[in-house]
Order: structure tokens, then C-alpha cells, then sequence
């Protein structure tokens, strides 16, 4: 009778094991924006049965869709969690908690906050995977995305044959560095939008051609960028629908910020380049070189290095002006009129070997940033100035120095 009996609980657990190890047949996702309809459509393509939802009511082509979110889980093997924000995410599983299935795995590939993402792994425990997902629409119709995997191995061995039709797994050790790691790489493409927009402003500066420059960036370090994005770049600014917004990649470089507790210049720039959010991220590229208005201050100041004569830094700064640095080892705070007296009217003698550049511009409405490289001699002065804007006039309302000796 122990025999049997020990046999019966054998069989049991047997059974059981194979209950969760199940391949999924009933996918629910939750979220239907862009990246969600395109991976609904994915698995329905693949001989899924999914059901939709989303909270704005927007019904899909590709699955079949129901208004109650609570009605998509209550027969669901796997819910795929495709929404904007660890808020949204939040209120959805606690919306839908009492109506999942005591199996269901809980696929999140919603770009969320480390902390947030280690909060729903605590919660919903071994049936949870943090798997937020690297690639934009296109990657996830054809199955290309690579996604960032946090979760017990049992789980993610049930989860297995829906992560491999979306694409590539790599596993990561847990949710929160899952979710760190997936802002980490957005960072990157947030620089390389802003290199692209550097570049094409500097080619639109020398006069040449678009298509020509879009060929030459190609073939080098941005060539992937430019190789996805180029039906946006050669037309209007925008040409098609947006495959991964403005919007959703500074709400991410928030989220990178506000974790790790250090700024990001990528924030700030991307803000300003556009004033269309749901514009894809590759419209930030096409931006305008920034308006001569602006730059007429640098370049008067520029000009009264070049020539020593005090009437041109007049006319840059505004007349309560302040420039500040560190000179002979001591803090000095010079007033405009004190500034201006160092002038006497003349070019240095070796004005003709000196350069000056502006390196950097970030414009905010109506204040701006500038930087700018002096090379003076033996020294190099790098300048950081701000500007305001008043009356449609762009002056320098302050200047910090560095010396470089």
C-alpha cells in the first residue's frame, strides 16, 4: 500500500510537472499600441490563439479583441503584457489579478523602471518574466526581436516556444537588471539619433546632397540607423507610421535618469528637436540646424576675440551680463564693463594662429546652452554660456570659462 500510494504521488507530482511545463495554447495581449498589435499579429501568424485588449478600446486586424481586459486572461496560458509604462502596467495586473488562471505566465516586455520591474517579479513570483524587447515593429513581424529574459527556468522553459517565435532569448539574471539593461541599450540609440541629426546638419551646412551622405553614413558606424530609417530621412518628416516614437524614447531616457541618478544630455535633446512625440524617433534626426538668430551672439562674441574690440561683446551679452572662472588660482566675477576693459581695440599678436569653435547647442525655447573651444596660444578656454531670448533677440545672459594651461 506504501508502494502504491507512493506511486499515485509520484505520478501525481509527474503530472503536475507537465501541467506547468504545457506549451501555451491561449495567449492574451494586453496592449495594442504599435509593438503590441505587431506581436499579437506574430503569434497569431505562428498558430496561436490570441485574444486582445487594450485601454484606449482600439480593436485589431490581425486578433480578436475583447473591451474587458479581465475577459482576455480568464482563459489564457500566457499573458504578454505590450504597455507604455510601469504605471500602466500596474494598474492593468491589478485590474486583471483576480481573473488569471493559478498557471498563467505573466510575459512582460514593457519598458519599465528597474525598480518597477522588481516589484511585479516580487509579486506575481515564479510565474513572472521581465522580458522587455530590443528591435521595433518590423523586428516583431518578422520574428527578429531580441528580448532580455528574467525569470525562473521552469517558467521561461513554459514560455519558451512564444519567445522564440518572437525572436532571439537572452537570458538575464533578474527583472531588474533585465529592465536597466533594455534603458542602457535605448540610450544608445538615443545617441546615435542625435549623431545622425549632427551629421545630416552638417552636411545640410556644406551644401550636399541628402541622398549622397545618407549612402556615404551607411557605410559606417550609423550605416544600421540609417540603412532602417532612411524612408524618413530622404522625404517629408515623416513618410509611413511611426515605428518607434519620440515620445516613448525620452519617456524612456526619464526612467535611465531617474535610476541611475545621472543626467542625460540625451533627454534634453531629444525634447527639443521636435514638437510632434508620436513622430518616429528618426524625424529627431531631420531637425534644422539651429536658427542664425541664436548663433548671432556666439559669433559676435567670436568676433571680439578676433578683432579685441569690446563693441562686438557689447553686442553678444546682455548688459547684466556676469563672466566667471577661475583665474591665478582665485574665483573672479567680472561685470560686463570690467570684461570689456581687458579689450584695448586690437587683435592679439598671434591672432592669426588662434582658433575658436562652437562645439554644442542645446535650445529650450527661451534659453539656450552653448559650449565653445578657444585656442589661445599656449591655453585652451572651453566657454559655457547661457542665453535668453527676449523680444525675438538672442543675447548671453552668463559665461563660465574653463583654462586649460
Amino acid at each position: 500500500m506504501v508502494a502504491l500510494r507512493n506511486l499515485r504521488l509520484s505520478q501525481s507530482w509527474r503530472c503536475t510537472t507537465l501541467a506547468r511545463m504545457t506549451t501555451p495554447h491561449t495567449i492574451a495581449v494586453l496592449g495594442l499600441g504599435r509593438m503590441g498589435n505587431a506581436i499579437a499579429a506574430r503569434l497569431a501568424d505562428r498558430g496561436w490563439d490570441v485574444v486582445g485588449w487594450t485601454r484606449s478600446g482600439r480593436t485589431s486586424g490581425a486578433v480578436r479583441t475583447t473591451g474587458d481586459p479581465n475577459d482576455a486572461v480568464a482563459r489564457a496560458d500566457l499573458v504578454l503584457l505590450a504597455l507604455f509604462d510601469g504605471a500602466a502596467c500596474r494598474q492593468v495586473l491589478d485590474d486583471v489579478r483576480d481573473s488569471l488562471q493559478p498557471d498563467t505566465v505573466v510575459l512582460n516586455t514593457s519598458t519599465i523602471a528597474p525598480a518597477e520591474a522588481s516589484t511585479l517579479a516580487r509579486q506575481f513570483g515564479r510565474s513572472y518574466i521581465h522580458a522587455p524587447v530590443l528591435g521595433s515593429v518590423p523586428s516583431a513581424a518578422a520574428g527578429a526581436l531580441q528580448i532580455l529574459a528574467a525569470a525562473d527556468q521552469d517558467t521561461l522553459d513554459r514560455a519558451r516556444p512564444v519567445l522564440d517565435a518572437l525572436g532571439t532569448v537572452r537570458r538575464v539574471d533578474d527583472a531588474p537588471s533585465a529592465a536597466a539593461l533594455k534603458l542602457i541599450a535605448n540610450n544608445s540609440l538615443a545617441g546615435a539619433v542625435l549623431a545622425l541629426r549632427d551629421a545630416l546638419q552638417q552636411a545640410d551646412a556644406l551644401s550636399l546632397p541628402r541622398a549622397q551622405v545618407l549612402d556615404v553614413l551607411e557605410l559606417g558606424q550609423l550605416g544600421g540607423l540609417v540603412a532602417r530609417k532612411r524612408h524618413f530621412l530622404t522625404g517629408p518628416a515623416a513618410t509611413g507610421p511611426a515605428e518607434f516614437t519620440i515620445g516613448a524614447l525620452i519617456k524612456d531616457m526619464a526612467l535611465l535618469a531617474a535610476a541611475s541618478n545621472t543626467p542625460l544630455r540625451n533627454v534634453a535633446h531629444l525634447a527639443d528637436s521636435t514638437s510632434a512625440p508620436e513622430a518616429d524617433i528618426a524625424a529627431a534626426a531631420t531637425v534644422p540646424a539651429v536658427e542664425d538668430a541664436v548663433l548671432e551672439p556666439l559669433r559676435a562674441y567670436i568676433r571680439g576675440h578676433a578683432t579685441g574690440d569690446p563693441t562686438h561683446f557689447r553686442d553678444a551679452f546682455r548688459p547684466t551680463a556676469h563672466i566667471e572662472g577661475i583665474r591665478d588660482g582665485a574665483f573672479v566675477s567680472w561685470r560686463l564693463d570690467d570684461y570689456c576693459a581687458l579689450f584695448h581695440g586690437r587683435p592679439a599678436p598671434d591672432e592669426p594662429t588662434r582658433s575658436r569653435r562652437i562645439d554644442a547647442i542645446a535650445v529650450h525655447d527661451t534659453v539656450a546652452t552653448a559650449t565653445m573651444t578657444l585656442s589661445h596660444g599656449p591655453d585652451t578656454f572651453t566657454d559655457v554660456f547661457l542665453l535668453v531670448r527676449d523680444d525675438d533677440t538672442w543675447r548671453i545672459a552668463n559665461k563660465a570659462y574653463h583654462r586649460h594651461s
